[in-house]
């Protein structure tokens, strides 16, 4: 399948170079602002088309999927684009700025029956099923809670302490540990309950969140743009605990006892980047005329953007285009 990226960072990059690994993929087309700067991509990585326009790109009729690898405060305006333009598209995390966008564009892409799908990629992957298949076998007893770190210095990247570029740590390292979380967990939330460290430009640098879940479990989710945490997840059992290394790529699965003995380590299957398994299910799903993607179907898609909002308005956080009045307010 002909692969077309929007926007020439670092994502694209390690995009591009797993699809270098996958038969299934053809590093096609790259689209940035300046066509010089796609250029530079298109030779670096193999591409067969450079455009210096996202316009271009989703007019070209070879373009089978779009990875938008752009800001959050332009997935809405890019996706619309695409899908506008009947090309599938698979969005980088977070999906949209906010629940109204990721709504207006689920609803554009069932209007047009054109695939749409959020690429957050431990949805895809295979340590869902093998954490999943681990808290299922009662191997830690009656699982109540669930703590999980993820933090990066980052503060300082534009797109993280930029406001317009809809920065903050909650939907670039956040939205991984809500995932995390409801894709095992569920989404029967009760309460939610949250703690945030602002930045100077008004955008989160750090937050701690609770979710009450209406069958009694609890999460415990900590998220800084500040410092490096351990990144690790932990479910908490009556007779065990299970540590999964990097929730938003898993390396590794162990299980304790009460004790604290290891009792049993679970391999996660070796792997390019992590990134192939949301290009292979999304390439099957569209072969198979299908308009979402089993593992992040868009109903979770937008609760977790909801989830987010949620946090948002306890914290008074707005994002320029929101006050704007912009759709996206």
């Amino acid at each position: 399948m002909k692969i077309g990226i929007l926007g020439a960072g670092g994502i694209a990059g390690v995009l591009a170079s797993t699809m270098a690994g996958l038969e299934e993929a053809e590093t096609y087309a790259i689209a940035s602002r300046t066509l010089e700067k796609a250029e530079r991509f298109a030779e670096k990585y193999g591409f067969s088309k450079a455009y210096g326009s996202y316009e271009e790109l989703a007019e070209d009729p070879c373009v089978e999927l779009v990875y938008i690898a752009t800001p959050h405060s332009r997935h809405y305006e890019d996706m619309k684009l695409c899908v506008t333009h009947g090309k599938p598209v698979l969005c980088e995390k977070a999906f949209t700025m906010n629940s109204l966008e990721a709504r207006k564009i689920i609803e554009l892409a069932a209007e047009k029956k054109v695939f749409v799908a959020e690429a957050i990629w431990p949805r895809y992957m295979p340590s869902r099923k093998l954490i999943q298949d681990v808290l299922s076998s009662g191997v830690i007893g009656k699982v109540g809670a669930v703590t999980g770190n993820l933090s990066y210095p980052i503060s300082e990247v534009e797109r993280i302490k930029n406001p317009a570029l809809a920065g903050g740590a909650l939907l670039d390292i956040g939205v991984y540990g809500l995932n995390f979380v409801l894709m095992h967990f569920g989404n029967q939330i009760k309460r939610l309950e949250s703690s945030v460290q602002m930045m100077e430009t008004g955008v989160d640098g750090m937050e701690s969140i609770t979710i009450f879940f209406e069958d009694g479990r609890m999460a415990v989710l900590n998220h800084s743009a500040y410092v490096r945490s351990d990144r690790k997840g932990i479910f908490h059992g009556d007779r065990g605990y299970v540590v999964v290394e990097n929730i938003n790529n898993p390396q590794s699965i162990s299980v304790y006892d009460t004790d604290d003995r290891l009792v049993k380590t679970v391999e996660i299957p070796e792997q390019i980047s992590g990134y192939e398994y949301e290009l292979k299910e999304c390439i099957r799903a569209i072969q198979e005329r299908k308009l979402e993607a089993p593992s992040m179907p868009l109903k979770d898609t937008l609760f977790v953007m909801e989830v987010m909002d949620r946090l948002r308005k306890q914290w008074g956080m707005v994002y320029p285009k929101e006050r704007q009045g912009s759709l996206a307010g």
